[in-house]
This record gives structure tokens, sequence and C-alpha cells, in this order.
């Protein structure tokens, strides 16, 4: 996607192999990771050579890195950002705390086939969600709740668990106040939301957003050095946000996967109706929605008119 963005300053351009999330940019320096690791966990480490950073690469299957996983006394952690609700989370936190082990006992040289018990760290994974859907400041999800119920009860052999926190703001609110980088990541990324609702142009309300940050103290030292960076990236995961909703709340291909006509049908307005209501939610314009439905779905000026009559919230 390239985007311009209309002011009267032209931004440097973003560098486009920067693949990092605004998350994971956020927690890069040690001493923050640290800071969100105390206010987790109720601990109070100061130094922050203490953790060691272990984020892996693409992991088969998934083809995309983790975004932070680290050691420190003894603990295995796996932190996850999430933009959209995802309830297999667990696992793809297995695939990656798999991995992670994988790579502690070869290069500890742990010997797993003696018959001495050996020590591994102790597993914990936090999903961060802030997204737009309403979710409880914390919720498990749980691995077992993926399997497919066993004739007889029976416990499984594999368990992991996902602690989501919901980070938007006004939300975990004690964890806000013990960590100031968080509560500084919250305010932002509600700044980014509020502009989006100012009518203004989507290019310039997220700079504006960045802008109000940093006359606000908010993430200063990123938005300030790495601006180009944080403005693309929120343009690309706004992009990938629409992209992914709009398939998640599509109808029509169900509809015609009934085999009928009036399922077929019904499956088109379900599917009209779905993207107009996540085309608003995400700020897009009366004009751009109807632009979109009517290429999407082949519609007429009229017919598409019509359905926006129908469904488009004032």
């Amino acid at each position: 996607m390239n985007r311009k963005l209309h002011n009267d300053q032209d931004y440097p351009i973003a560098n486009r192999e920067y693949k990092d999330g605004l998350f994971r940019m956020v927690f890069q320096k040690k001493e923050d990771l640290l800071s969100l690791y105390n206010a987790l966990n109720g601990s109070s480490y100061t130094d922050p050579d203490e953790l060691e950073v272990n984020t892996l690469g693409n992991v088969l299957y998934l083809t995309r890195k983790n975004d932070i996983s680290f050691l420190i006394s003894g603990m295995m952690n796996l932190y996850e950002h999430q933009s959209t609700f995802n309830p297999n989370m667990p696992v793809r936190g297995l695939i990656y705390l798999c991995r992670l082990y994988e790579k502690y006992i070869v290069k500890n040289e742990i010997d797993i086939y003696t018959s001495s018990l050996k020590e591994l760290p102790f597993p914990q994974y936090f999903v961060f969600y802030n997204g737009t859907e309403k979710e409880p400041d914390r919720q498990e999800l749980k691995l077992s709740d993926m399997f497919k119920a066993p004739p007889v009860s029976r416990t499984p052999a594999l368990e992991c668990i996902a602690t989501m926190l919901n980070i938007n703001y006004g939300h975990n609110k004690d964890l806000m106040v013990k960590c100031q980088r968080l509560r500084e990541y919250a305010v932002f990324v509600e700044t980014v939301r509020q502009e989006l609702t100012s009518g203004t142009d989507f290019d310039q309300s997220v700079a504006n957003a960045v802008d109000i940050c940093i006359n606000g103290n908010i993430l200063k030292d990123i938005l300030t050095d790495q601006k180009a960076e944080v403005i693309q990236m929120i343009l690309e995961t706004y992009d990938k946000e629409l992209h992914d909703k709009t398939l998640r709340h599509e109808g029509y291909e169900d509809g015609y996967n009934k085999g009928s006509t009036d399922g077929y049908l019904e499956g088109i307005t379900a599917g009209i109706s779905n993207l107009i209501s996540t085309l608003q939610e995400l700020h897009l314009s009366r004009e751009e929605t109807l632009a979109k439905i009517q290429e999407k779905y082949d519609l007429s000026a009229e017919d598409a008119e019509n359905y926006m009559g129908k469904y488009w919230k004032v």
C-alpha cells in the first residue's frame, strides 16, 4: 500500500523493510519490557540485563515471528499483541513455546534422554488485546477448549493457557498505573481512534494523532525518532484489519454454499449489511463505504444507495 500524507509537510518515507509491530517497537528496550514484566507479576526487578530476549523468527506453519519472548528469573515469558479477538491463540502459543523450549534445551545442552529429572523455565503466556470488540479486562483462553470431545471423559495430554488482557484505554487500570509505557501505548491507540472520527482525511487523522501524542509526551521518543515507521505501520495495520474484518463478516459465500437462490440472495444481503457495518466501525465515510460495496458486489449506483439507506447507521 502506498499512501501520501495530505498535509503541508511531507514526512520522510518509511523504511518498507521495517516489519516490527508497534507493540514490539514500544517494548523494544529491555527497561520498558522489564517494567511490563514487573507490573504483570508484582515483582520489582531493576536490572534490565537480567532479562534475556529470545524472540523467535518465522515459526513453521505460522510464517511470522512472535511479538516478544524472554527469560528472567527462571520464567519463560511469551507476550503477543492482537488487534482482533482470536480464540486460537493457545495453539499458536503452544507452537511458539515448543520452539522456545527446543532452543533452550539445545543452548543449555540439557540431555532429556537421561533418567534424572531436568529443570525447565516456568512458562507464562500473555496476549495483549486492543481491538474494537468488547472484551473483559482479563480472560483465559485454553488449548483444551479447542479439542474435540472424546467418546468418554478423559484428561488431555496437552494444555496451553493464554491469559488475554484488554489493554484498551480505560481497561486494566491498575496494570496501567504500574506500567507507564503500557498506559502511553493505550492512550496513543485511543488518540488515533478519536482522530479517525473527526471527519478529517484518514492519512491526515493518523498524522494528527501522532503530533498530539508527541506534544502530550505520549510515546514521545518513538513517535519523534521513528515517526515515518509508526505512521506507515498504522496505515498498513488499518488495511489489514479492514481486510480481516471483511473476510470474517462476509455472509454471501455461506448463502451461495446453501445451493439455493434464496439462500444466495440472503447471503449477499447479509454480506453487504455486515460490510457496511464494519466499514462504518472503521470510520470510513459514507461516500467511501458506498464506493466499496458498489465495487465489491458489482452493484449499480441505485442498488448500492438502497443498501446504504437500509444499513448505514446515522
